[in-house]
């Protein structure tokens, strides 16, 4: 059998990974079969086991891809000429676009679960999380240094908003229809709309660090 051209082989991995994520639209991640997957993929099993060793190895490939995701967001934004708090509503914006998919939701969920039984899982969902909770941390302490935010403990913030989309991709996990996804997002920017505001307050004379007025 004639080898595959790299952009070949590199097209059917993410013809699989394409239809995982479909897949778990509709099904738990452990309900799925490899049969199932190559199916929906239209390959072979010897296709999906030329890519992956095992389905856990494709889980960590979904995470990863995932995770890559939106780093590159991430990236971006940071090469981006924004202040603060644009760079954090962008940021919201794009995990709660990704969270809006039910296949990424159900995965996610997956994730967290392994993550009691699974070194490898914990590692990399670890890995990642600590990543962005840096970068975050960064926006947060440009922002207070420029007078845009609030002073705020801040990798207790970048945490928090780390938690609050973690946390809303399990919940849509388990039950999509417990919210909408327009009204989180709206919720959330008049949250970060907030620090915004108390940074205007701390500023002013007789607030917080202001001279005290009359």
């Amino acid at each position: 059998m004639p080898r595959l051209a790299p952009a070949a082989r590199a097209e059917r991995r993410q013809a699989l990974l394409d239809a995982t994520w479909r897949c778990a639209a509709s099904r738990r991640f452990h309900e799925l079969t490899i049969d199932d997957i190559c199916a929906a993929a239209g390959v072979s099993k010897g296709t999906f086991y030329g890519h992956f060793s095992s389905k856990q190895n494709l889980l960590l490939s979904l995470l990863d891809e995932s995770t890559g995701a939106l780093e590159r967001v991430m990236g971006e934004l940071d090469a981006a000429p924004l202040g603060a708090m644009d760079r954090l509503r962008r940021f919201a914006t794009a995990m709660l676009t990704l969270g809006e998919d039910p296949g990424r939701s159900q995965v996610r969920a997956d994730l967290w679960a392994e993550i009691l039984s699974d070194d490898a899982v914990r590692t990399r969902l670890s890995e990642a999380l600590d990543r962005r909770r840096a970068r975050l941390r960064a926006w947060i302490e440009e922002g207070i240094a420029r007078g845009e935010l609030a002073e705020v403990p801040t990798n207790a913030m970048a945490s928090i908003l780390l938690a609050l989309s973690d946390g809303l991709l399990l919940h849509a996990g388990l039950d999509a229809g417990a919210f909408r996804w327009p009204n989180v997002r709206r919720a959330l920017d008049l949250l970060l709309s907030g620090l915004a505001r108390a940074a205007t307050a701390q500023d002013t004379p007789g607030g917080p660090h202001g001279e005290p007025s009359g």
